[in-house]
């Protein structure tokens, strides 16, 4: 049956760290001794944190003005960035992530 699904492409989503980032407001949060578990309620989406430290940046984004100063709160120095930026880059384009309104 063709025609029955038409599949819409979703707005690239350009992820900048010198930006304010936060949770969409769907998405739930399940701490597990590996990491946690992101569960999108709009998209039905499952992601996983692989680690605490990137826990701790998902959950504390939206009190820090940019996602560097997060990572620099989180212990996570600019050097070993790189990692921590793409796995926020990867969550900000399959909408588990958001920019902050005021940025």
């Amino acid at each position: 049956m063709r025609g029955l699904l038409i599949m819409s492409s979703a707005p690239a989503v350009s992820f900048d760290p010198g930006l304010g980032w936060r949770l969409h407001p769907q998405v739930a949060v399940r701490p597990e001794p590996f990491g946690a578990l992101l569960y999108h309620f709009g998209t039905r989406k499952l992601s996983f944190l692989k680690n605490r430290t990137i826990l701790e940046l998902v959950q504390t984004l939206d009190a820090h003005p940019d996602v560097r100063a997060a990572c620099r709160a989180a212990g996570v120095d600019d050097d070993a960035a790189a990692p921590y930026l793409q796995a926020l880059a990867t969550l900000a384009s399959s909408n588990m992530l958001v920019r902050k309104e005021n940025s």
